[in-house]
């Protein structure tokens, strides 16, 4: 009996322990919480930007870039203090995971509908971004994409589309003529990950390759998960292109390139924003030197405040800009600018006031054209030294 009292005393002696330590583990995470999530001042009314992008999945790391961004933006507008119409405003950033998934997609832009956010900066794929804009767009509720790149975003007469990079019908034609007039190249094979964006940069890219006369050998589709490339790669290496194009994220097209160079290929690999970060030389190890690639954007090192804004990037999140996270930052302060124009914080009014922006941003001159494209658009073209991201040109369309 002694011996059965002693064994139940340490258990329950564990049970506690085992408690007093969840609480000590929850009380830590709500202050780390709590640095993250400024309270909202007694003073001041509180206003809610959305932010969605991939937060978990094989593109987490741009999710959070892109999300990183747009925290930067709204940390240093809470610092330097918001009026609008007379009224001390402080602004808080609603991230949502969209998973890189359509569905998921539509159903956290139905959650910041409902959580009554003033715009939505996001989202960050092609293929999640379009079915979340009917959600928006029902709401009147302004959403501005920093990186979907694919055409019909803009082209389905919402008037609350709006996006700060130029489109796949720029940057597929851009890619296209490096491929014909610098590389000379007289065959392509293309490979797309069957994704809106993918997809859609491959057919730009096809369209104009054709038009100048260059042989198509080869067109193939995987998916936006896939990793191994071996038995399409192998496919095409017998049809011996000069060039193989790929539509595509980082994640799949890093082994892509890896891969190819293991199988003997020694075509050029070109592809598109979505796989042209730093991230891609980890990837693709040694085979990173064979790939030239396009951003929508002006390139960081072009823009005219590009390096302080790495530095204050690095300071605070403590790790390097993968891509279009100078492009979120961007779109938040192209939302407070239509708050102070509208002199209105409410969702309606900053709607009203988005087709007449004219705002000299981080990333360069900020106008839209009636659709809520850019008038302006730029794209980028890279290759890699030392394994880091090196600007070979910009196309300004």
């Amino acid at each position: 009996m002694q011996a059965l009292i002693q064994r139940f005393t340490l258990r329950q002696i564990s049970v506690a322990v085992s408690a007093i330590v969840l609480v000590s583990l929850l009380g830590a995470c709500g202050k780390s919480d709590k640095k993250t999530a400024a309270a909202v001042p007694a003073d001041a009314t509180e206003v809610k930007i959305g932010h969605v992008a991939p937060l978990t999945g094989p593109i987490a790391h741009l999710g959070k870039d892109n999300e990183n961004g747009a925290r930067l933006a709204i940390e240093e507008i809470n610092k330097s203090g918001l009026m609008i119409d007379g009224k001390k405003i402080f602004l808080t950033l609603v991230p949502e995971d969209d998973a890189e998934d359509p569905k998921t997609a539509t159903q956290v832009a139905q959650k910041l509908v409902d959580t009554k956010v003033a715009a939505v900066v996001g989202h960050l794929n092609s293929g999640t971004s379009i079915p979340a804009s009917k959600i928006y767009s029902d709401a009147g509720i302004t959403q501005i994409s920093p990186s979907a790149t694919n055409p019909e975003y803009t082209k389905q007469g919402f008037k609350t589309t709006y996006r700060l990079v130029a489109t796949d019908a720029q940057q597929g034609p851009a890619l296209a003529n490096y491929v014909t007039q610098k590389l000379q190249a007289k065959s392509v094979a293309i490979i797309d990950d069957a994704t809106q964006y993918g997809k859609g940069l491959a057919d730009e890219f096809e369209k104009t390759v054709k038009a100048a006369g260059l042989k198509i050998v080869a067109r193939e589709a995987s998916n936006n998960k896939a990793t191994d490339f071996k038995a399409i790669l192998t496919k095409i290496k017998g049809t011996k292109p000069d060039v193989i194009m790929y539509g595509g994220m980082d994640a799949t097209g890093g082994p892509l390139a890896k891969q190819a160079k293991e199988l003997g290929i020694t075509a050029k690999i070109v592809g598109g924003d979505g796989m042209c970060t730093e991230k891609l030389a980890d990837l693709a190890g040694d085979a990173v030197t064979n790939v030239t690639c396009s951003e929508a954007g002006m390139a960081l090192s072009k823009m005219a405040n590009g390096n302080d804004f790495q530095k204050r990037y690095k300071e605070r999140f403590n790790t390097e800009v993968q891509i279009y996270s100078p492009f979120t930052y961007d779109a938040v302060y192209v939302l407070v600018d239509a708050m102070k124009r509208a002199k209105s914080t409410d969702a309606s009014k900053i709607l009203l006031v988005m087709p007449d922006t004219q705002m000299n941003g981080l990333t360069g001159n900020v106008a839209f054209d009636k659709q809520g494209d850019l008038q302006h658009g730029v794209i980028s073209l890279y290759e890699y030294k030392d394994k880091k991201k090196s600007v070979l040109d910009v196309v300004k369309m």
